[in-house]
């Protein structure tokens, strides 16, 4: 294959991941305003659509598989194709998780906590990735670790909003833990004619614990396309753990 096929190649293959990207963090923001809203025919959209992201994917497998066995490129270029290789993986990921935002648009019965952002937590994730695909396009190292330094802020607000929706849920069953009254063996007791809310607010309390932790885990693959656009720049593992 000519030198300018392959140099050819290997800027398509970028092109391709930054689309796939788009595509992604479209998803996923659909997801989030399925949730807000309630919208179950943009929770299906989002579910349905999972399907052609997982075919852009084994795309870019191909690609990436065919320019390792047909070029066998060394150095930078090996890096970049691995590189692109693990960045379209935690992008499938993250259409994985908008998938299960779509889901739990569907098995939603209440509004979500007023005092949990889940849409300002879900942008705050979505801006690193797109931060992290920017430094995989441009080749900017000091935007990965100002990425991976973000992901701190993100776990203490997602676990600031897990704590809440705990505590929420035992004063609603139990009262309030500070007020002594409230801790009594009669007022732990449920009602049995309660037993049927009680599951649902089990069910809507795992619901959002489960969301939390999704909008968690795009921030942890923000910061692998970090660490991987490090290393294929720099040679430098640092960020990879």
């Amino acid at each position: 294959m000519p030198r300018e096929d392959y140099q050819q190649q290997l800027e398509s293959l970028q092109d391709d991941v930054l689309y796939m990207s788009e595509v992604v963090l479209e998803r996923f923001r659909m997801g989030l305003d399925a949730l807000e809203a309630k919208d179950e025919d943009l929770a299906w959209e989002v579910i349905e659509g999972d399907h052609e992201i997982n075919e852009l994917y084994l795309d870019l497998e191909r690609d990436c598989i065919d320019l390792f066995a047909l070029q066998q490129p060394v150095a930078g270029d090996l890096r970049f194709i691995a590189a692109s290789f693990k960045v379209i993986t935690d992008l499938e990921r993250i259409a994985d998780l908008a998938t299960n935002l779509g889901e739990y648009t569907l098995d939603a019965t209440r509004d979500l906590y007023p005092d949990v952002d889940i849409r300002a937590i879900g942008e705050e994730t979505l801006d690193m990735v797109e931060d992290a695909m920017a430094a995989y396009a441009e080749q900017d190292p000091e935007a990965c670790f100002a990425i991976a330094d973000r992901d701190d802020d993100i776990d203490a607000r997602c676990e600031d909003a897990s704590n809440v929706v705990v505590r929420d849920l035992i004063e609603t069953e139990f009262g309030d833990p500070d007020d002594d009254s409230n801790l009594t063996p009669e007022s732990s007791r449920a009602d049995p004619g309660d037993v049927d809310d009680i599951e649902a607010l089990m069910n809507e309390v795992s619901r959002l614990l489960l969301t939390i932790r999704d909008l968690e885990r795009v921030g942890d693959h923000a910061v692998n396309i970090a660490a991987r656009t490090l290393y294929m720049v720099e040679n430098d593992d640092a960020l990879i753990y």
